[in-house]
């Protein structure tokens, strides 16, 4: 054990926590894909239930035709 021999950290340490890194940044990505997924899908749910009420993209419509039947 020479005064250069290791760093701060040994070897096998800092592989240790190469790997730690890399499976926190992996796990991590999958919540974020996971996150967006589940928002896409809210999405398509909202754009599929506005086209079911008619129109979607009109909502001033038809508070328009709403008040010139009465």
């Amino acid at each position: 054990m020479g005064v250069g021999g290791r760093g701060v950290v040994g070897e096998r340490w800092s592989q240790r926590i190469l790997w730690m890194c890399a499976i926190g940044s992996a796990v991590s990505l999958y919540f974020v894909a996971v996150e967006r997924q589940a928002q896409n899908r809210a999405r398509a749910v909202a754009e599929g239930l506005k086209s079911l009420d008619g129109g979607g993209a009109g909502g001033g419509e038809d508070n328009v035709r709403f008040g010139s039947s009465r």
